[in-house]
């Protein structure tokens, strides 16, 4: 596998408003520890961490985002069944999703969420889901997975379907608004699987960006070193970045967990960059690619 110089990874939020507690950056170079990159005050806003995916990036870097770049589309053949504007790939979603949300602002997709058709797949509440949020015949009340979720499962992970809006652990929100994003870098910043893994040295420098799961890099780290998958301390955070290979970071007391997961994530990225394994899932097809995109990480 190529190498790249740089590994970012964005804990991401799909909250409502402009800045958001819940979106954390975090940098790792070839060696020594994870650094925060440092939010302005009040937090990050989505528009301005996509300007530092847009104009800012650093050369050669390896981008990792919290959220589902696409929603399921194998089990149905759709990602919308019965609607006739459903797109036929990952790349026309994200476009359908931002027209229509053209006029919210943040990145917001609350236009798309309330749009009378979009809103029948998700479930907006404990008590409201959309008449197609399940598939016909379903044995499982939680929606519907892609096959990287699917992948996610067989490693013991939880995902939650990214129809599913309700919840601490949703992450619909967080994928749609990141859709709005994707879409608008287009041609800025390539996206895997969709899009091929750039040489080294490009034009637009060789970076790439990639899903992400925070979980399966914590879980992993746990596995490796015997460490807690929930970091509560700057002492939980270094000893699974010790598992990891990582250098620590000098910080001690407690640490909010988006501080954490970034932290952590960026380390595993710079970990796992060079495993073929993570490149290649046995089960990632190009149409899965395509329609659904892939989970870095899972195979």
């Amino acid at each position: 596998m190529r190498e790249f110089d740089h590994f970012l990874a964005i804990d991401w939020s799909g909250a409502k408003g402009e800045r958001h507690a819940g979106i954390a950056l975090a940098i790792a170079e070839t060696a020594g520890p994870p650094v925060l990159v440092k939010p302005p005050q009040g937090g990050w806003s989505r528009s301005e961490v996509m300007a530092i995916l847009r104009d800012d990036l650093p050369a050669n870097t390896l981008v990792g985002v919290d959220l589902g770049i696409s929603l399921p589309f194998g089990d149905a053949g759709a990602f919308f069944p019965e609607w006739e504007r459903s797109p036929t790939h990952a790349k026309k979603l994200w476009a359908l999703i931002d027209e229509i949300c053209t006029d919210d602002p943040h990145l917001g997709v609350h236009s798309f969420l309330q749009h009378p058709q979009a809103a029948r797949y998700f479930r907006h509440s404990a008590d409201h889901e959309g008449e197609h949020f399940h598939l016909p015949g379903a044995i499982t009340r939680e929606g519907r997975f892609r096959e990287s979720e699917i992948a996610q499962r067989r490693m013991k992970c939880r995902p939650v379907s990214n129809f599913n809006l309700v919840g601490a652990a949703q992450v619909g929100k967080s994928s749609l608004t990141g859709m709005r994003m994707l879409h608008q870098l287009r041609g800025h910043l390539p996206v895997w699987p969709m899009d091929k893994v750039p040489d080294r040295m490009t034009t637009k420098g060789g970076s790439l960006l990639v899903e992400i799961y925070t979980g399966l890099a914590s879980k992993e780290a746990a596995t490796s070193g015997g460490s807690r998958t929930k970091l509560l301390t700057y002492g939980d955070l270094n000893a699974a970045l010790e598992a990891l290979g990582s250098p620590p970071v000098r910080h001690y007391g407690e640490v909010d967990d988006h501080s954490s997961d970034a932290l952590l994530t960026a380390a595993w990225l710079r970990k796992t960059a060079g495993d073929r394994r993570r490149w290649e899932p046995r089960f990632l097809t190009a149409e899965i690619a395509w329609t659904e995109g892939w989970t870095f990480g899972a195979f």
